[in-house]
């Protein structure tokens, strides 16, 4: 693995949670997952990986809870 930045890591997690169909260097320039296309399926994907690597909690319908670009997916596992 090697990679210790934990915005490097989600961003190649989301590339590989879509088979590689958006880049991890598309998801570190920002804006919005569901922009870059990532569907529901890459979604779940995300957020079963996320779950067991960091050992978080992601709820996609949390009030509160944003899951819609790389740095709120940094924010909820530095919550973690």
């Amino acid at each position: 693995m090697g990679v210790t930045d934990p915005r490097a890591r989600i961003a190649a997690m989301v590339s590989e949670a879509t088979g590689g169909d958006v880049s991890a260097v598309d998801v570190l320039d920002g804006g919005s997952l569901t922009a870059l296309g990532v569907d529901s399926l890459g979604l779940l994907r995300l957020v079963d990986a996320l779950e067991l690597e960091y050992g978080v909690e992601v709820e996609l319908t949390a009030p509160g809870q944003r899951v819609d670009t790389v740095d709120d997916l940094v924010a909820i596992v530095a919550q973690g």
